[in-house]
């Protein structure tokens, strides 16, 4: 069912971002410290005008709130996994608009690398079918994919390439080494078919946005970029294996809602931010959200389709997990922002109106961005 209660009434007022790298000197409190100052000053405003606080990966909302002085009406701390990025945004939204805030800062810190995370493991959801990591289930996955359509391996080489020229036109990448389809296709495998070119980063780095109402926007120092319509759907049914439907019911569902809430078509949108912790759910994202047909995600990526002065949508501009950094979720969104604002310089996309976010996961998400 269509909801276009929430269109255009909240907007993404300001955006800040850390260094990405590895910083053992600092940890997740510093990071996200940082990322919420450099968001404020974008925006124009002081940290007493948070009336909300969202923050993620961050262990005590309140020791944050202490440390940045903010006593605020609406607080919540979400999970951890990279599908609360639009979670988060969703639900700080909803109480912008329902007035449980006006002003709400949410705040992602990762010091992963410094702290040698490891994600996954004996105490994981995988481990009871002998994987290592969440890779390993989507190795699987897109196993299925290729036995099904005759999807090759090869493609994910588009992806990664593709990326990673965005990342080099980024200062901010970790990744800015070029990459061919041979250096992909030459790298080793970590859970066969994919490759480590394959596979997200781990880094440390934090963001910040700050959301308000789409009237309160308009005075402040940036452009308002709307957050114009969303839809979410979960699929917990098979939580603990590999999906052997690449989350298509979920996304085809989403694809019936998103457009329709946003009050825009999808040959409106200028460019696309896909949930790229490896690089099959690109495939299975663009075939869910209808912009090719199931099975064809290979063929469709393959020939720079994807890249900037090159494809339709022009795809994680900024370089993505793969090459930019891995804050799950919350980097891809802040680009989708920078892109609506013109402030890309090299990697901007020539007047974009329109930017759509994709996440493919047990909790896959849409979420449309635009501005006037």
């Amino acid at each position: 069912m269509a909801d276009t209660f929430m269109r255009d009434k909240v907007c993404m007022a300001g955006i800040g971002t850390t260094e990405y790298g590895s910083f053992p000197e600092t940890d997740t409190y510093g990071l996200g410290a940082t990322a919420l100052k450099r968001a404020l000053d974008d925006a124009g405003l002081k940290v007493s005008d948070i009336d909300g606080l969202i923050v993620n990966r961050i262990p005590s909302y309140e020791r944050f709130a202490e440390m940045m002085g903010i006593n605020p009406r609406y607080c919540l701390q979400t999970d951890s996994p990279g599908r609360y990025s639009s979670v988060s945004l969703m639900l700080a939204a909803q109480a912008i608009a329902s007035g449980a805030a006006e002003v709400v800062a949410l705040v992602y810190a990762n010091n992963g690398r410094s702290k040698r995370v490891f994600y996954g493991g004996d105490e994981g959801e995988w481990a009871p079918w002998g994987m290592s990591s969440p890779g390993a289930s989507h190795a699987m996955m897109f196993q299925t994919h290729m036995n099904e359509f005759g999807t090759r391996a090869e493609d994910l080489g588009h992806i990664s390439v593709a990326f990673r020229k965005h990342a080099m036109l980024n200062p901010n990448a970790v990744m800015r080494k070029p990459m061919t389809l041979e250096d992909h296709n030459n790298s080793h495998f970590i859970a066969a078919p994919l490759r480590l070119l394959d596979y997200c980063l781990i880094n440390d780095g934090g963001v910040a946005w700050i959301m308000t109402s789409a009237e309160r926007a308009k005075d402040l120092k940036q452009k308002p970029v709307y957050v114009s319509g969303y839809s979410r759907q979960d699929l917990f049914d098979t939580a603990s294996i590999p999906r052997q439907d690449y989350w298509h019911p979920a996304l085809k569902r989403i694809e019936g809602e998103v457009y329709e809430n946003a009050g825009i078509s999808r040959d409106e949108i200028d460019g696309l931010m896909i949930y790229d912790n490896f690089s099959p759910t690109v495939i299975f994202s663009l075939e869910g959200l209808g912009f090719c047909k199931l099975g064809e995600g290979g063929e469709f990526v393959r020939d720079g389709m994807l890249e900037l002065g090159r494809g339709r949508w022009p795809t994680n501009t900024s370089g993505g997990h793969l090459s930019e950094s891995y804050m799950q979720g919350w980097g891809l969104i802040a680009e989708a922002v920078l892109q609506l604002r013109g402030q890309c310089g090299d990697r901007q996309i020539p007047d974009a109106k329109a930017i759509q976010y994709i996440s493919a996961t047990p909790i896959s998400s849409s979420i449309i961005f635009r501005r006037d």
